[in-house]
């Protein structure tokens, strides 16, 4: 009984604050924005100019630097900056780059094709063998080329 308290206080905590789960990880490594609405600023500090918003959550970032409270990412497009630890999730997620996609029902090139995706489609990104990852976009799910996502390595 003492120990389900502990970890329910524990997972509570790690909900709660997001930022304490991520500074114990090593860099880089991947996150998404969990909000509707996150500024990029030049530094690790509210005082510090906004160089970016963005309005998307969900969106793959690739954290490359930790100061307290914040996190250096890059975006996409490339662009670097600083965001609150709070406004994002090690949610693993990646967005589809170039043209129009496949997504196939299993991690081949020559499998069916279940699904067709745009550039700029935004999923959660699941498992990655054989070249290719699953992304569930809105709960359809299927294989896309790795090389056709960014959001992992």
């Amino acid at each position: 009984m003492f120990f389900r308290k502990i970890l329910g206080i524990l997972a509570l905590t790690m909900t709660a604050f997001p930022a304490a789960a991520q500074s114990e990880r090593e860099v880089p490594y991947w996150a998404s924005i969990n909000v509707d609405e996150a500024r990029m600023r030049k530094g690790p500090s509210p005082a510090v100019p906004v160089i970016w918003e963005y309005h998307r959550k969900y969106l793959p970032v690739k954290v490359v630097a930790v100061h307290e409270e914040w996190r250096k990412v890059v975006d996409p497009d490339g662009t670097e900056g600083w965001m609150a630890a709070r406004l994002l999730s090690i949610a693993r997620t990646a967005i589809v780059t170039g043209g129009t996609r496949v997504m196939r029902v299993s991690p081949e090139a020559d499998a069916n094709i279940a699904y067709r995706v745009e550039a700029g489609v935004v999923g959660r990104l699941g498992e990655c063998r054989k070249g290719f990852c699953l992304l569930d976009v809105k709960g359809r799910k299927g294989w896309v080329a790795a090389a056709h996502i960014w959001g992992d390595d």
